[in-house]
Protein backbone atom coordinates (compact mmCIF):
# COMPACT_ATOMS: atom_id res chain seq x y z
CA UNK A 1 0.00 0.00 0.00
CA UNK A 2 2.85 2.42 0.84
CA UNK A 3 4.59 1.74 -2.47
CA UNK A 4 1.35 2.31 -4.33
CA UNK A 5 0.76 5.59 -2.51
CA UNK A 6 4.27 6.82 -3.35
CA UNK A 7 3.75 5.85 -6.97
CA UNK A 8 0.43 7.72 -7.10
CA UNK A 9 2.00 10.89 -5.62
CA UNK A 10 4.85 10.78 -8.13
CA UNK A 11 2.35 10.15 -10.93
CA UNK A 12 0.26 13.13 -9.95
CA UNK A 13 3.32 15.36 -9.58
CA UNK A 14 4.53 14.56 -13.11
CA UNK A 15 2.88 16.49 -15.92
CA UNK A 16 2.92 14.61 -19.21
CA UNK A 17 4.11 16.96 -21.99
CA UNK A 18 2.08 17.30 -25.17
CA UNK A 19 5.14 16.73 -27.38
CA UNK A 20 8.40 14.86 -26.98
CA UNK A 21 11.66 16.80 -26.77
CA UNK A 22 13.34 14.75 -29.50
CA UNK A 23 11.03 14.76 -32.55
CA UNK A 24 13.42 12.85 -34.82
CA UNK A 25 11.71 9.66 -36.03
CA UNK A 26 13.30 6.54 -34.60
CA UNK A 27 14.59 3.67 -36.78
CA UNK A 28 12.47 0.58 -37.40
CA UNK A 29 12.42 -1.92 -34.56
CA UNK A 30 14.09 -5.27 -35.24
CA UNK A 31 12.28 -8.61 -35.18
CA UNK A 32 13.99 -9.63 -31.95
CA UNK A 33 12.44 -6.68 -30.10
CA UNK A 34 9.00 -7.25 -31.61
CA UNK A 35 9.13 -10.97 -30.72
CA UNK A 36 10.16 -10.13 -27.16
CA UNK A 37 7.20 -7.77 -26.86
CA UNK A 38 4.84 -10.49 -28.09
CA UNK A 39 6.05 -12.85 -25.37
CA UNK A 40 5.79 -10.12 -22.73
CA UNK A 41 2.21 -9.44 -23.86
CA UNK A 42 1.28 -12.77 -22.26
CA UNK A 43 1.64 -10.99 -18.90
CA UNK A 44 -0.90 -8.30 -19.80
CA UNK A 45 -3.18 -9.22 -16.88
CA UNK A 46 -0.44 -10.20 -14.42
CA UNK A 47 -0.94 -6.90 -12.54
CA UNK A 48 -4.65 -6.47 -13.22
CA UNK A 49 -6.41 -3.97 -10.93
CA UNK A 50 -9.75 -2.17 -10.89
CA UNK A 51 -8.23 1.30 -11.16
CA UNK A 52 -6.23 0.98 -14.38
CA UNK A 53 -7.14 -2.57 -15.42
CA UNK A 54 -4.30 -3.83 -17.65
CA UNK A 55 -2.13 -0.69 -17.62
CA UNK A 56 0.85 -2.17 -15.76
CA UNK A 57 0.95 -5.29 -17.93
CA UNK A 58 0.61 -3.11 -21.03
CA UNK A 59 3.61 -0.95 -20.08
CA UNK A 60 5.64 -4.07 -19.24
CA UNK A 61 5.01 -5.41 -22.74
CA UNK A 62 5.71 -2.06 -24.44
CA UNK A 63 8.91 -1.29 -22.52
CA UNK A 64 11.46 -3.04 -24.81
CA UNK A 65 10.19 -1.05 -27.79
CA UNK A 66 9.91 2.24 -25.93
CA UNK A 67 13.48 1.97 -24.63
CA UNK A 68 14.81 1.62 -28.18
CA UNK A 69 12.60 4.36 -29.61
CA UNK A 70 13.20 7.03 -26.93
CA UNK A 71 16.91 7.55 -26.33
CA UNK A 72 16.08 10.80 -24.54
CA UNK A 73 15.49 10.02 -20.86
CA UNK A 74 12.77 12.65 -20.43
CA UNK A 75 10.91 11.40 -23.51
CA UNK A 76 11.07 7.84 -22.19
CA UNK A 77 9.69 9.04 -18.87
CA UNK A 78 6.80 10.84 -20.59
CA UNK A 79 6.05 7.82 -22.78
CA UNK A 80 6.01 5.46 -19.80
CA UNK A 81 3.73 7.84 -17.89
CA UNK A 82 1.03 8.08 -20.55
CA UNK A 83 1.30 4.36 -21.30
CA UNK A 84 0.14 3.79 -17.72
CA UNK A 85 -3.29 5.19 -18.61
CA UNK A 86 -6.38 3.02 -18.15
CA UNK A 87 -6.49 0.15 -20.65
CA UNK A 88 -8.86 -2.78 -21.07
CA UNK A 89 -8.76 -4.96 -24.17
CA UNK A 90 -8.70 -8.63 -25.13
CA UNK A 91 -5.42 -10.23 -23.97
CA UNK A 92 -4.96 -12.27 -27.17
CA UNK A 93 -5.46 -9.28 -29.49
CA UNK A 94 -3.43 -6.74 -27.53
CA UNK A 95 -0.47 -6.98 -29.93
CA UNK A 96 -2.65 -5.29 -32.55
CA UNK A 97 -2.80 -2.19 -30.35
CA UNK A 98 0.88 -2.51 -29.44
CA UNK A 99 1.92 -2.42 -33.09
CA UNK A 100 -0.13 0.70 -33.80
CA UNK A 101 1.14 2.55 -30.73
CA UNK A 102 4.74 1.56 -31.52
CA UNK A 103 4.36 3.04 -35.00
CA UNK A 104 3.12 6.33 -33.52
CA UNK A 105 5.85 6.37 -30.87
CA UNK A 106 8.46 5.70 -33.54
CA UNK A 107 7.25 8.71 -35.56
CA UNK A 108 7.19 10.83 -32.37
CA UNK A 109 3.50 11.75 -32.60
CA UNK A 110 2.17 14.00 -29.85
CA UNK A 111 1.21 12.21 -26.64
CA UNK A 112 -2.49 13.09 -26.78
CA UNK A 113 -2.79 11.54 -30.26
CA UNK A 114 -1.12 8.36 -29.06
CA UNK A 115 -3.42 8.14 -26.04
CA UNK A 116 -6.54 8.66 -28.18
CA UNK A 117 -5.51 6.08 -30.77
CA UNK A 118 -4.65 3.57 -28.06
CA UNK A 119 -8.10 3.82 -26.49
CA UNK A 120 -9.95 3.83 -29.82
CA UNK A 121 -8.09 0.68 -30.96
CA UNK A 122 -8.28 -1.20 -27.67
CA UNK A 123 -12.01 -0.71 -27.07
CA UNK A 124 -13.50 -2.63 -30.04
CA UNK A 125 -11.03 -5.49 -29.61
CA UNK A 126 -12.66 -6.48 -26.32
CA UNK A 127 -15.93 -7.45 -28.00
CA UNK A 128 -14.24 -8.87 -31.10
CA UNK A 129 -11.91 -11.04 -29.01
CA UNK A 130 -14.71 -12.38 -26.85
CA UNK A 131 -16.74 -13.34 -29.91
CA UNK A 132 -13.75 -14.79 -31.73
CA UNK A 133 -12.16 -16.78 -28.92
CA UNK A 134 -14.57 -17.43 -26.03
CA UNK A 135 -17.72 -17.88 -28.16
CA UNK A 136 -16.17 -19.52 -31.22
CA UNK A 137 -12.70 -21.04 -30.83
CA UNK A 138 -13.14 -22.51 -27.36
CA UNK A 139 -16.56 -24.19 -27.96
CA UNK A 140 -15.49 -25.60 -31.32
CA UNK A 141 -12.15 -26.90 -30.02
CA UNK A 142 -13.72 -28.28 -26.85
CA UNK A 143 -16.49 -29.94 -28.83
CA UNK A 144 -14.01 -31.67 -31.13
CA UNK A 145 -11.76 -32.91 -28.33
CA UNK A 146 -14.35 -33.65 -25.62
CA UNK A 147 -15.35 -36.96 -27.21
CA UNK A 148 -11.75 -38.14 -26.96
CA UNK A 149 -11.57 -37.12 -23.30
CA UNK A 150 -14.90 -38.82 -22.53
CA UNK A 151 -13.47 -42.12 -23.75
CA UNK A 152 -10.64 -41.78 -21.25
CA UNK A 153 -7.99 -40.65 -23.73
CA UNK A 154 -5.58 -38.00 -22.43
CA UNK A 155 -4.97 -37.00 -26.05
CA UNK A 156 -8.23 -35.02 -25.93
CA UNK A 157 -6.93 -32.61 -23.28
CA UNK A 158 -3.50 -32.35 -24.92
CA UNK A 159 -5.00 -31.70 -28.35
CA UNK A 160 -7.30 -29.01 -26.93
CA UNK A 161 -4.37 -27.15 -25.35
CA UNK A 162 -2.27 -27.50 -28.51
CA UNK A 163 -4.97 -26.15 -30.83
CA UNK A 164 -6.03 -23.35 -28.49
CA UNK A 165 -2.50 -22.08 -27.82
CA UNK A 166 -1.35 -22.52 -31.42
CA UNK A 167 -4.17 -20.28 -32.65
CA UNK A 168 -3.52 -17.80 -29.85
CA UNK A 169 0.17 -17.33 -30.63
CA UNK A 170 -0.35 -17.23 -34.39
CA UNK A 171 -2.78 -14.37 -33.78
CA UNK A 172 -0.43 -12.62 -31.33
CA UNK A 173 2.61 -12.68 -33.63
CA UNK A 174 0.63 -12.01 -36.82
CA UNK A 175 -1.17 -8.96 -35.43
CA UNK A 176 2.03 -7.45 -34.02
CA UNK A 177 3.84 -7.43 -37.37
CA UNK A 178 0.75 -6.52 -39.38
CA UNK A 179 -0.38 -3.56 -37.27
CA UNK A 180 3.18 -2.28 -36.81
CA UNK A 181 3.55 -2.16 -40.59
CA UNK A 182 0.18 -0.49 -41.19
CA UNK A 183 0.36 2.05 -38.39
CA UNK A 184 -2.74 4.21 -37.92
CA UNK A 185 -4.34 2.75 -41.08
CA UNK A 186 -5.02 -0.37 -39.03
CA UNK A 187 -7.36 1.60 -36.73
CA UNK A 188 -9.50 2.67 -39.68
CA UNK A 189 -9.64 -0.90 -41.00
CA UNK A 190 -10.63 -2.17 -37.54
CA UNK A 191 -13.37 0.33 -36.74
CA UNK A 192 -14.93 0.29 -40.23
CA UNK A 193 -16.05 -3.35 -39.98
CA UNK A 194 -15.81 -4.11 -36.26
CA UNK A 195 -19.59 -4.22 -35.74
CA UNK A 196 -20.25 -6.61 -38.63
CA UNK A 197 -17.33 -8.86 -37.72
CA UNK A 198 -18.36 -9.06 -34.07
CA UNK A 199 -21.95 -9.91 -35.00
CA UNK A 200 -20.87 -12.61 -37.46
CA UNK A 201 -18.49 -14.21 -34.96
CA UNK A 202 -21.16 -14.07 -32.23
CA UNK A 203 -23.74 -15.77 -34.47
CA UNK A 204 -21.26 -18.51 -35.35
CA UNK A 205 -20.42 -18.99 -31.67
CA UNK A 206 -24.09 -19.23 -30.66
CA UNK A 207 -24.69 -21.73 -33.48
CA UNK A 208 -21.79 -23.90 -32.27
CA UNK A 209 -22.93 -23.72 -28.62
CA UNK A 210 -26.42 -24.77 -29.73
CA UNK A 211 -24.94 -27.79 -31.47
CA UNK A 212 -22.96 -28.68 -28.35
CA UNK A 213 -26.12 -28.47 -26.23
CA UNK A 214 -27.90 -30.88 -28.56
CA UNK A 215 -24.89 -33.21 -28.66
CA UNK A 216 -23.88 -33.22 -25.00
CA UNK A 217 -27.17 -32.26 -23.33
CA UNK A 218 -27.75 -35.59 -21.62
CA UNK A 219 -30.61 -34.57 -19.31
CA UNK A 220 -33.44 -37.08 -19.77
CA UNK A 221 -36.48 -38.17 -17.76
CA UNK A 222 -36.38 -41.51 -15.90
CA UNK A 223 -40.06 -41.72 -14.93
CA UNK A 224 -42.26 -44.63 -15.98
CA UNK A 225 -45.95 -44.11 -15.17
CA UNK A 226 -49.24 -45.96 -15.54
CA UNK A 227 -50.19 -49.62 -15.55
CA UNK A 228 -49.02 -49.82 -19.16
CA UNK A 229 -45.54 -48.57 -18.16
CA UNK A 230 -45.53 -45.39 -20.25
CA UNK A 231 -41.99 -44.07 -20.75
CA UNK A 232 -42.12 -40.27 -20.43
CA UNK A 233 -38.81 -39.78 -22.23
CA UNK A 234 -40.06 -41.72 -25.26
CA UNK A 235 -43.06 -39.39 -25.46
CA UNK A 236 -40.83 -36.31 -25.26
CA UNK A 237 -38.51 -37.70 -27.95
CA UNK A 238 -41.54 -38.18 -30.16
CA UNK A 239 -42.31 -34.46 -29.81
CA UNK A 240 -38.71 -33.20 -30.15
CA UNK A 241 -35.45 -35.03 -29.38
CA UNK A 242 -33.31 -33.30 -26.73
CA UNK A 243 -36.35 -31.30 -25.59
CA UNK A 244 -35.27 -31.18 -21.93
CA UNK A 245 -31.81 -29.61 -22.63
CA UNK A 246 -33.51 -27.10 -24.93
CA UNK A 247 -36.03 -26.10 -22.25
CA UNK A 248 -33.27 -25.79 -19.64
CA UNK A 249 -31.22 -23.54 -21.98
CA UNK A 250 -34.20 -21.32 -22.82
CA UNK A 251 -35.17 -21.12 -19.14
CA UNK A 252 -31.68 -20.00 -18.14
CA UNK A 253 -31.70 -17.44 -20.96
CA UNK A 254 -34.94 -15.95 -19.63
CA UNK A 255 -33.59 -15.86 -16.07
CA UNK A 256 -30.37 -14.11 -17.15
CA UNK A 257 -32.43 -11.56 -19.08
CA UNK A 258 -34.37 -10.91 -15.88
CA UNK A 259 -31.16 -10.13 -14.01
CA UNK A 260 -30.07 -13.49 -12.60
CA UNK A 261 -26.33 -13.95 -12.25
CA UNK A 262 -24.56 -17.03 -13.70
CA UNK A 263 -23.82 -18.20 -10.14
CA UNK A 264 -27.53 -18.21 -9.27
CA UNK A 265 -28.29 -20.15 -12.45
CA UNK A 266 -25.64 -22.75 -11.61
CA UNK A 267 -27.03 -23.14 -8.09
CA UNK A 268 -30.55 -23.54 -9.52
CA UNK A 269 -29.39 -26.32 -11.86
CA UNK A 270 -27.57 -28.00 -8.98
CA UNK A 271 -30.65 -27.92 -6.73
CA UNK A 272 -32.92 -29.17 -9.53
CA UNK A 273 -30.50 -31.99 -10.25
CA UNK A 274 -30.28 -33.12 -6.61
CA UNK A 275 -34.02 -32.87 -5.95
CA UNK A 276 -34.85 -34.53 -9.28
CA UNK A 277 -32.56 -37.49 -8.60
CA UNK A 278 -33.91 -37.80 -5.05
CA UNK A 279 -37.40 -38.31 -6.52
CA UNK A 280 -36.18 -40.43 -9.45
CA UNK A 281 -37.09 -37.85 -12.09
CA UNK A 282 -33.79 -37.63 -13.98
CA UNK A 283 -32.06 -40.50 -15.73
CA UNK A 284 -28.74 -41.50 -14.21
CA UNK A 285 -26.40 -44.43 -13.86
CA UNK A 286 -24.46 -44.75 -10.63
CA UNK A 287 -23.19 -48.19 -11.77
CA UNK A 288 -24.29 -49.48 -8.37
CA UNK A 289 -25.34 -53.11 -7.90
CA UNK A 290 -27.75 -54.85 -5.58
CA UNK A 291 -26.87 -57.57 -3.04
CA UNK A 292 -26.93 -60.24 -5.76
CA UNK A 293 -24.48 -58.33 -7.96
CA UNK A 294 -27.11 -57.27 -10.48
CA UNK A 295 -27.33 -53.77 -11.93
CA UNK A 296 -29.98 -51.63 -10.23
CA UNK A 297 -32.94 -50.96 -12.58
CA UNK A 298 -32.96 -47.34 -13.71
CA UNK A 299 -29.30 -46.83 -12.81
CA UNK A 300 -29.90 -45.86 -9.16
CA UNK A 301 -32.39 -46.12 -6.31
CA UNK A 302 -34.17 -42.79 -5.56
CA UNK A 303 -34.62 -41.63 -1.98
CA UNK A 304 -38.36 -41.35 -2.63
CA UNK A 305 -39.72 -44.27 -4.68
CA UNK A 306 -43.17 -43.15 -5.82
CA UNK A 307 -43.39 -45.28 -8.99
CA UNK A 308 -42.35 -48.78 -10.00
CA UNK A 309 -39.47 -48.91 -12.41
CA UNK A 310 -39.80 -51.99 -14.68
CA UNK A 311 -37.23 -54.75 -14.63
CA UNK A 312 -35.00 -54.64 -17.68
CA UNK A 313 -35.97 -57.02 -20.45
CA UNK A 314 -33.66 -60.00 -20.82
CA UNK A 315 -31.02 -59.53 -23.43
CA UNK A 316 -31.62 -61.19 -26.76
CA UNK A 317 -29.58 -64.30 -27.30
CA UNK A 318 -26.91 -64.41 -29.92
CA UNK A 319 -27.03 -66.92 -32.78
CA UNK A 320 -24.58 -69.25 -31.06
CA UNK A 321 -26.49 -69.12 -27.78
CA UNK A 322 -29.75 -69.91 -29.60
CA UNK A 323 -28.13 -72.85 -31.38
CA UNK A 324 -26.72 -74.21 -28.12
CA UNK A 325 -30.15 -73.93 -26.48
CA UNK A 326 -31.78 -75.74 -29.40
CA UNK A 327 -29.17 -78.51 -29.27
CA UNK A 328 -29.80 -78.97 -25.55
CA UNK A 329 -33.56 -79.33 -26.10
CA UNK A 330 -33.04 -81.83 -28.93
CA UNK A 331 -30.68 -83.88 -26.77
CA UNK A 332 -33.28 -84.05 -23.98
CA UNK A 333 -36.01 -85.13 -26.43
CA UNK A 334 -33.80 -87.83 -27.93
CA UNK A 335 -33.03 -89.06 -24.42
CA UNK A 336 -36.77 -89.40 -23.86
CA UNK A 337 -37.04 -91.60 -26.97
CA UNK A 338 -38.39 -88.92 -29.30
CA UNK A 339 -36.72 -88.80 -32.67
CA UNK A 340 -35.80 -85.28 -33.70
CA UNK A 341 -33.78 -84.38 -36.79
CA UNK A 342 -31.53 -81.35 -36.44
CA UNK A 343 -31.39 -78.98 -39.43
CA UNK A 344 -28.17 -78.90 -41.41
Amino acid sequence: MLAQAIWEVSRMAYNIPEKYQDLTPAPQLDKKTLNKMVWLSCFLQASFNYERMQACGWLWGMLPGLQKIHTNKEDLKASMAHNLDFLNTHPFLVTFVMGIVLSLEQNKADTQTIRSVRISAAGPLGGIGDALFWLTLVPITAGLTANMALTGSIAGAILFLLIFNAVQFVVRFGLMYWSYGLGTKAVTMLTSSAKEFTRAASILGVFVVGGLIANYGGTTVRMIIGDTQINIQSLLDGVLPKLIPLLITLGLYVLIKKGWTPVKCILLILVCGIVGCAFGIWTGNSQAMDADGNTIPGGYTPLVEWYDYPEPAPAEKTGQQAWDALTSVVTELQGAGITVTMPE
